[in-house]
């Protein structure tokens, strides 16, 4: 159903993801905003992030640098630089708006000085709640995901919602689980503290590596 209450504030938005709910729209040129409280709810366990052979040989071959909250804004527009996107004017001036007041992050990807690949979400206590990546390199996005986890793992993150789920972030470990089952992790993450700060700078690939093997 369309948007038709109060108008969308950046202070709405995120007294929607307390309540379980988050923002689409129907397309890029569509000034429209609804809300979306999926059945079953994509959530990555941040103990079961799977880094394949593959991956971890592209991360310890130092192909990419990572960053995080470095180009905010790049990053949602990489998100939403496709055929099709639910990212319109309006969502990207909120997420900006979350972003300076210190509530959404991004993890970008770099291969020289090319901005590749990132992933971007909103955080509110030990809640995680991503909204998107991209990736104009193989591995990109699979790369920002195990940076993302590592770094909500050490914040003391409970909860990484992924809103749905899809074969790729299935093969990655992502599960769906029920609306109820959700609701009940987010009440209890909501009530926790962590910071996507802490845990300070980029750590080297090979300590990513081993902390989800010793995790796994």
């Amino acid at each position: 159903m369309k948007d038709s209450g109060p108008t969308l504030t950046a202070d709405l938005l995120l007294q929607a993801y307390q309540a379980g709910v988050f923002p689409m729209s129907e397309g890029r040129d569509d000034p429209e905003v609804f809300w979306v409280d999926p059945r079953l709810r994509g959530v990555f366990p941040l103990d079961g992030f799977r880094i394949s052979r593959s991956l971890a040989r592209t991360l310890r071959r130092g192909r990419f640098t990572i960053t995080y909250d470095h180009a905010f804004e790049d990053v949602v527009r990489g998100c939403a630089d496709r055929d099709e996107t639910w990212i319109n004017d309006t969502i990207f001036g909120l997420y900006c708006t979350l972003h300076q007041a210190g509530f959404a992050h991004s993890i970008e990807v770099w291969e020289d000085t090319r901005l590749v690949g990132g992933v971007y979400g909103v955080t509110i206590g030990a809640a995680f709640f991503g909204e998107s990546m991209f990736s104009r390199a193989t591995d990109a996005s699979k790369v920002a995901l195990a940076y993302l986890v590592d770094r909500l793992r050490l914040g003391g993150f409970q909860l990484f919602d992924t809103q749905f789920i899809t074969p790729h972030l299935e093969s990655l470990g992502a599960v769906e689980i029920p609306r109820a089952q959700y609701r009940a992790m987010l009440a209890e993450a909501l009530n926790k503290d962590a910071s996507f700060d802490a845990p300070g700078a980029i750590p080297p690939a090979q300590d990513v590596i081993q902390r989800n093997a010793q995790t796994s």
